[in-house]
C-alpha cells in the first residue's frame, strides 16, 4: 500500500502556536513514508541489502581486531574494537530500520553509533603514536616538542572524550524523535564538535610531523638506530627496533579518513535543509561512500599494519606499576626526604657548634687557622680532617 499524505499541524518546539505544516502519511511497505512526512524518521528509504553487508563487514573487521590485541597482547587497542563494534552496531540497527521504518528506536541509535564511532577511532591514533614516541625516542627522549610521550597520550585523549561529549550531545538532540527546533540546536553543537575535533587533528598532525622530522634525521646519523637493522642489543639495552614507518603511514592513513568523514557532515550538516538545496543527507549513498567506506578501510589499514607488529620489546608500553608497588615508591620516597631533612639539620646543627667552638677560642686570644673546612668555618688544628671541639683542645 503506497503512502497517503495527511495534512497535519506540527509542533515547532517553542512558545509560539504552532506553525510548521507538514504531511503525516500512512505508512507503506516496511512502514516507508516520505522523508518530509511528519512520521518521518529517515531522509531516504533505507536498503536492506547495503546495510547487512556493511555490517558483515565492520563484524570480519571486529573480529580481526580482537583477535590481533590477544595475539599481540595489547591492552590499549579495546578502543579501536569499541570504534569497529559502533560502527558494525550502527548497521545492524539500520538493517533492522529497514524493515521497520516507523520504530524510533532504530533510527536513533544508528544515527547515535554511526556518528559517534569514529571518536573512537580517533583517540586510538592518539594512543598509539604516544607509544611510538616512547618505543622509538627520536632524539634520544621519549618526548616530542618538549611533551613526554605519555602525557601526549593523555592530553588527546581527554580532547577527544571532549569532543565525544559535545557530539553526543548533539547528535542526540538531532535525533529524529525531536522537535525541530531541538534539533536544529543540536546540529549547530555536533558541528562545533566536530570542528573542534578537526582542530586537534590539525595541532596532532604537527607533532606527527616533528616526530617524522626527528626519525628521519636519527636514521641519517646512526643506521642500527630507529630502523633497527641489527640483531644485537643497543647501548640502552633496547631489543632491535622494527622499521616506524609504516604505522607511521598508517596513522597518517586514518587522519585523512577521519578528515574525509568531518568533511563530508560538514557538508551534510550545512549545505541545506532540502534536496533541492543540498541532496547529500537525502541520497544514502554519500552516507556508505564517505563516511563508512573510509572508516571501514581505517579499520582495515590498521588490521594489517597493526600496532601490535611493531610495537614489541622494551618500551614498547608505558611501564605500569600496582598499587602496592606505588605504595612502596612512595614509602622509599618520603624515607629519602626525611633522611635528607635529617642530614640537612645535622649540618646545621654542626656548623653551629664550629661557630661557637671558634668564639670561644678567641675568648681565651687564640686564632683558628684560615683555611676552609667542609663546612666553611676553618680548620681549627690546621689539618685536613674532622674540626677538633673546643671540650678537645688544650688550653695553657
Amino acid at each position: 500500500m503506497l503512502p497517503t499524505p495527511t495534512l497535519v499541524i506540527r509542533d515547532d518546539g517553542d512558545d509560539d502556536p504552532p506553525s510548521t505544516y507538514c504531511t503525516s502519511a500512512v505508512p507503506g511497505p516496511n512502514g516507508a513514508v516520505p522523508w518530509d512526512a511528519c512520521n518521518s524518521n529517515y531522509n531516504f528509504y533505507p536498503k536492506l541489502a547495503p546495510a547487512i553487508a556493511t555490517a558483515s563487514i565492520f563484524g570480519v573487521l571486529t573480529l580481526i581486531h580482537l583477535i590481533e590485541a590477544i595475539w599481540y597482547r595489547k591492552p590499549f587497542t579495546w578502543t579501536v574494537l569499541m570504534a569497529a563494534s559502533w560502527e558494525m552496531g550502527a548497521f545492524i540497527l539500520l538493517a533492522y530500520g529497514s524493515q521497520d521504518q516507523q520504530a524510533q528506536g532504530y533510527a536513533t541509535g544508528h544515527q547515535v553509533l554511526f556518528l559517534l564511532a569514529p571518536i573512537w577511532l580517533n583517540a586510538f591514533v592518539y594512543m598509539t603514536f604516544s607509544r611510538m614516541v616512547y618505543f622509538f625516542r627520536p632524539g634520544g627522549e621519549p618526548r616530542v616538542c618538549q611533551i613526554p610521550a605519555r602525557w601526549l597520550g593523555r592530553i588527546f585523549v581527554v580532547a577527544d572524550i571532549a569532543t565525544f561529549i559535545v557530539q553526543a550531545t548533539g547528535g542526540i538532540m538531532a535525533g529524529p524523535t525531536v522537535e525541530p527546533n531541538t534539533r536544529a540546536k543540536g546540529v549547530k553543537i555536533y558541528i562545533i564538535g566536530m570542528g573542534v575535533q578537526e582542530g586537534f587533528i590539525v595541532v596532532f598532525l604537527m607533532l606527527m610531523a616533528r616526530f617524522h622530522y626527528r626519525a628521519i634525521q636519527m636514521n641519517r646519523d646512526d643506521v642500527d638506530g630507529l630502523e633497527g637493522s641489527s640483531e644485537r642489543e643497543d647501548e640502552e639495552g633496547f631489543m632491535p627496533r622494527r622499521t616506524w614507518k609504516p604505522l607511521q603511514f598508517a596513522l597518517y592513513a586514518v587522519l585523512l579518513a577521519i578528515t574525509t568523514r568531518i568533511i563530508f557532515r560538514l557538508v551534510e550538516f550545512t549545505g541545506g535543509m532540502t534536496p533541492e538545496e543540498n541532496p547529500v543527507p537525502y541520497t544514502e549513498a554519500y552516507s556508505y561512500a564517505l563516511d563508512a567506506f573510509p572508516m571501514m578501510l581505517a579499520l582495515l589499514v590498521l588490521a594489517i599494519i597493526h600496532p601490535g607488529r611493531v610495537l614489541q620489546g622494551t618500551n614498547s608500553e608505558f611501564p605500569r606499576k600496582g598499587c602496592r608497588q606505588k605504595r612502596k615508591e612512595k614509602k622509599e620516597e618520603k624515607a629519602v626526604k626525611k633522611a635528607a631533612k635529617e642530614e640537612r639539620k645535622a649540618a646545621k646543627e654542626e656548623k653551629k657548634r664550629i661557630k661557637n667552638d671558634r668564639k670561644k677560642m678567641k675568648a681565651f686570644g687564640e686564632e683558628p687557622d684560615s683555611e676552609r673546612d667542609s663546612y666553611g668555618m676553618g680548620l681549627i688544628d690546621g689539618q685536613n680532617h674532622e674540626p677538633m671541639r673546643y671540650a678537645d683542645y688544650d688550653r695553657p
